[in-house]
């Protein structure tokens, strides 16, 4: 069964973001858009810390750590993600802006058709092999094709169907966990997922990158004096990243090889999960620290 998850770990890949745009688009409206006309100061500055403050810290992060390698590499590509579907979820449970969150989720995904090969490359190009070429056409045929336009058809079918799209938007993010799931079981059982390996030193990098960025995300609204529902919007934004899109370039950039050991796709594999899944303890602490200050300030 492995043989065959590592034969199409790219349509696992696939699959699994697929379903999580879908997901997605079933629950935006272009209304949803809206709120770059009715709070452009907020969306602004929530899209320039997507699009350019987090890009600049992982630069500096790899830079004074000096990191190289598939952790460099894993760290660069969390930073060309935009925000995850799961972002805007975190942020109606912990009070925030909920109508910014989707805004600046909508606004980054969009826009990363373009500045995710451009950050990535940017960042990543001096820790490939020489005769590494940025596959830059193909990521944004990839981005269109698996996120842009599941995310479209989802609208779609939000404005065709809606008392239908609840539960189709539910379901279709059931099944995006579920891919994710098949990817981290088949890639333990093919011994790519290996702790050991990895080193806890990578797995203690990977967790100060997410403090650092979310303290950054923290700081920008405070010293713009955003609201704290605005904030807090921002913040899961910055957070919860769409390592569903991460997987997916992770398998253009090192595809996997049935026979072959991958030492630096399987580093850049790990990374991805591993944030992923400190993303969500983060993001229930932010809800947690949160709620209770918006009830001091009720």
């Amino acid at each position: 069964m492995t043989d065959f998850y590592i034969t199409h770990e790219y349509w696992f890949a696939v699959f699994q973001l697929v379903m999580a745009m879908f997901g997605m688009g079933a629950t935006l409206t272009v209304k949803d858009f809206g709120e770059v006309i009715m709070e452009p100061k907020a969306v602004t500055i929530g899209n320039l810390v997507q699009l350019l403050l987090v890009p600049v810290v992982a630069y500096l992060f790899i830079l004074g750590f000096g990191l190289t390698g598939g952790i460099a590499i894993g760290i660069a590509l969390l930073a060309a993600i935009p925000g995850g579907t799961s972002s805007n979820m975190f942020t109606f449970f912990a009070r925030g802006n909920i109508a910014l969150s989707i805004s600046i989720t909508a606004i980054t995904t969009l826009a990363c058709l373009l500045t995710t090969p451009l950050i990535l490359e940017l960042l990543i190009s001096r820790y490939m092999p020489a005769d590494f070429v940025m596959p830059r056409g193909q990521i944004i045929s990839e981005i269109f094709w698996t996120l842009l336009l599941p995310l479209l058809l989802g609208m779609v079918v939000l404005r065709t169907l809606p008392n239908h799209a609840e539960w189709i938007a539910r379901w279709s993010i059931r099944a995006s966990l579920l891919g994710i799931l098949a990817i981290v079981v088949f890639s333990v059982l093919a011994g790519r997922l290996d702790a050991q390996a990895f080193g806890l030193t990578n797995i203690l990098l990977i967790a100060a990158l997410l403090v650092i960025l979310t303290a950054a995300a923290w700081a920008v609204p405070v010293l713009f004096g955003l609201p704290l529902r605005d904030a807090t919007a921002i913040e899961m934004e910055v957070a919860v990243r769409n390592v569903n899109l991460g997987l997916l370039i992770k398998t253009l950039l090192f595809p996997a090889t049935l026979g072959q050991a991958d030492p630096l796709g399987d580093t850049v594999l790990f990374s991805l999960l591993l944030f992923g899944g400190a993303q969500l303890l983060m993001g229930a602490g932010l809800i947690a620290w949160r709620r209770r200050a918006m009830l001091k300030t009720a």
